[in-house]
């Protein structure tokens, strides 16, 4: 998108029956960092008692609760609703991308329509996600690493290094009590950089980025305990090497890394 139109424009569209009212908070800040979510709405039976919760939640942020009756015993009616008004407003034309909030593999098909428009698709659900539904998504987030905590990527990377340093000297993998990532992240990591990086070995972490999240839509340091990939890299120093250099006649300052 041209950055001179504005933001991105986004629809929010919520699976009421697989949403956690308690992350709405954290979901709107994070479809904030993608565009502006112009059209907000949740789709569930709100006769029901299960979606009390909701309620509160949907008047601070103006979400518009649309109805949908459970018509028959085993069938999703709800799935059904959201999925003919996003191809409405699909074909309006007035959307750069569509975030889609449901931990349900019925969306996967909507999800990969709206990608052949050339449309960008955010996914957010719970980690029980089916993987078809999250590699259908640009971009999948995992609601968990929502709630987040409260520790700083320094405190996170200074108990990574001790625990690199400690699988080292072991010569044992990753245990389930520390903050390291699995294996397949590092490897992740080094294949993004040996796919971008320059005769000397040196990647723009930017770059880096984006091509893991080409690989793996639902990868995100936050799993890991880090905010930022920057953080997760550095808590690997004996495996990558960062440095910080200024572009030519400006003010900002690029991160690359490397592999040792």
């Amino acid at each position: 998108m041209d950055p001179s139109k504005g933001p991105r424009r986004l629809a929010l569209l919520i699976d009421a029956d697989n949403a956690q009212p308690a992350v709405i908070d954290e979901l709107l800040a994070e479809v904030a960092r993608f565009g502006s979510a112009t059209v907000k709405r949740i789709y569930g039976d709100w006769t029901s008692p299960r979606h009390g919760q909701w309620k509160r939640r949907l008047l601070k942020h103006s979400i518009q609760p649309v109805q949908q009756f459970a018509y028959t015993t085993g069938k999703n009616a709800t799935d059904s609703a959201l999925i003919i008004d996003a191809m409405d407003l699909l074909y309006t034309g007035r959307f750069d991308g569509f975030c889609l909030m449901s931990s349900d593999s019925d969306f996967t098909r909507l999800a990969q329509r709206i990608r052949e428009e050339g449309l960008l698709v955010y996914g957010f659900g719970e980690k029980k996600t089916p993987e078809a539904f999250v590699a259908a998504c640009d971009k999948f987030i995992y609601t968990e690493v929502l709630r987040g905590d409260d520790k700083s990527d320094g405190k996170r990377e200074e108990e990574a290094r001790g625990a690199e340093a400690d699988t080292e000297a072991a010569d044992l993998g990753p245990q389930k009590d520390q903050p390291l990532p699995p294996p397949d992240a590092v490897q992740l990591i080094s294949k993004a950089i040996a796919e971008a990086d320059d005769d000397d070995g040196w990647a723009a972490l930017a770059t880096v980025g984006n091509y893991i999240n080409q690989l793996r839509p639902d990868f995100d340091p936050r799993l890991f305990g880090f905010k930022k990939l920057s953080s997760l890299v550095r808590s690997f120093p004996k495996r990558f090497e960062l440095r910080e250099q200024a572009l030519a006649n400006s003010d900002t300052r690029v991160l690359y890394v490397r592999k040792r």
